[in-house]
């Protein structure tokens, strides 16, 4: 356990974001859901891509809360993209 002043503030300001990173996950995690629930209940094609530009609004605000590498965050929403495309019927 802590023993310093410094260390001890150091732990309970850890646990503070870690609890907060994790919030954001989860945010982040369910707009990736509405997205693939749309496309598997075959909403109408306005209502997929309005789901798919709030998610893709939410990933890459995760980047700047450093909840993804950038990387990371673009494998998603190129995977989802393609999905997207595939289900409004371009390609």
């Amino acid at each position: 356990m802590a023993s310093h002043e410094s260390a001890k503030k150091s732990l309970r300001k850890s646990v503070k974001q870690r609890t907060v990173n994790m919030m954001r996950l989860s945010r982040i995690k369910t707009f990736i859901k509405k997205v693939e629930e749309a496309i598997s209940k075959k909403q109408t094609k306005n209502e997929i891509i309005a789901a798919f530009s709030e998610m893709q609004k939410e990933v890459m605000r995760g980047i700047t809360k450093r909840i993804f590498h950038k990387n990371t965050a673009a494998r998603k929403i190129s995977r989802i993209c393609k999905k997207v495309k595939i289900a409004i019927g371009e390609s």
